[in-house]
């Protein structure tokens, strides 16, 4: 056996696990279609299996549970596509309107900074500089992707459904599997444990996030405000990145609407404050340390996962990488990769004290 001695052929051992991470990259893009809906229903199984559980310890027959459970997440689904559909459809008919205005708006910049300064800017930049055209098509593929991820819903829905369901017989197969030996149902329950406590968390943060965002752009008189808290909402799931992406809109929106300084600032202001107190106090503090992720792991996330599926992929990135970290910290021979993972290392042991003396 070529391998058989690993530890006497570091190099070729190092080779063969690039090989084999390589495989399973190319695996996870390759299996797009079919993972993407598989973890987006995964997410959905988890989060609302505490709802299944309560009312099956309420003595709810478990079919009933999974129904009420599977028509509570429809229902927030139908909520947010009834909320947002308007908004889409009312954003796309004022993106000619808004190209007009920032085309305009940049070219008194422009004449504004030339009165200033006595300087023909104009013969240096031109009015391409911000292409409207390029934003408005931008925006119109953003819109039609998630047009076309709307129409995946009903399959997402379904393989949750499955899921809630295998989920009531699960605990017993692993617990047959595992015969005596109920180590490692432990530690699966505790790594399940640990990603209901982060989704949870996220989850309530983002929506907290998204509602009052969306309640500051409607007093900052900014149009589709409730298009602008379900973007706030969504793009919470991905720390610092998704903060500024979040903004952008608004703050585009600002300049076009209103285009003064003020008002910019305003609305700049609102989502620094809002993203500062829940993104860097109160989501740490209720998630603690050992939920946490470096900030160039979260980027480095972020550039893979939407490389290898795409938006929504990019959306998932943060939420797929903590649930790969919380595996790792629970599994002893790759505790180090999690920790690497991590925002800082553990905090090291308190040093023993001096042993009594004996009298």
């Amino acid at each position: 056996m070529i391998f058989e001695r690993t530890e006497d052929h570091p190099g070729a051992r190092l080779l063969f696990i690039m090989a084999c991470l390589v495989v399973v990259v190319y695996g996870l893009k390759f299996m797009a279609p079919v993972l993407l809906p598989s973890s987006l229903a995964l997410f959905l199984a988890v989060l609302g299996l505490p709802v299944m559980v309560g009312l099956q310890r309420r003595g709810v027959p478990n079919s009933l549970a999974i129904l009420v459970t599977f028509l509570v997440i429809l229902g927030g689904f139908a909520l947010i596509g009834l909320l947002a559909s308007q908004s889409f459809t009312d954003l796309q008919s004022q993106l000619a309107r808004y190209a007009v205005r920032l085309d305009r708006l940049q070219e008194s910049w422009i004449a504004s900074l030339e009165a200033r300064t006595n300087i023909p800017i104009g013969s240096y930049i031109t009015t391409d500089l911000i292409n409207p055209a390029a934003v408005v098509d931008f925006v119109g593929n953003a819109l039609g992707r998630v047009t076309q991820f709307v129409t995946t819903t009903f399959l997402v829905l379904l393989i949750m459904a499955f899921m809630l369901g295998e989920a009531t017989v699960f605990p017993e197969k692993f617990r047959y599997i595992l015969g005596k030996d109920a180590g490692d149902e432990d530690r699966l329950a505790t790594v399940v444990s640990e990603i209901q406590t982060y989704l949870g968390i996220k989850t309530m943060v983002s929506l907290a996030t998204g509602l009052i965002l969306g309640t500051w752009a409607f007093v900052m008189e900014l149009d589709f405000p409730v298009l602008l808290g379900i973007i706030a909402f969504l793009l919470n799931y991905i720390p610092t990145v998704g903060s500024i992406i979040a903004a952008a809109p608004a703050v585009l929106l600002s300049l076009i609407l209103h285009g003064t300084l003020p008002h910019f600032l305003l609305v700049t202001m609102g989502y620094v404050v809002v993203n500062t107190l829940f993104g860097n106090i109160l989501e740490p503090n209720l998630m603690g340390r050992r939920l946490g992720l470096s900030t160039l792991v979260v980027i480095l996330s972020l550039l893979f996962w939407g490389w290898a599926w795409g938006p929504i992929g990019a959306l998932l990135s943060v939420p797929l990488t903590m649930i790969v970290k919380i595996f790792l910290e629970n599994s002893p021979d790759l505790k180090w990769i999690a920790i690497l993972l991590d925002k800082a290392p553990p905090a090291a042991p308190a040093p023993a004290g001096p042993s009594p003396e004996p009298e």
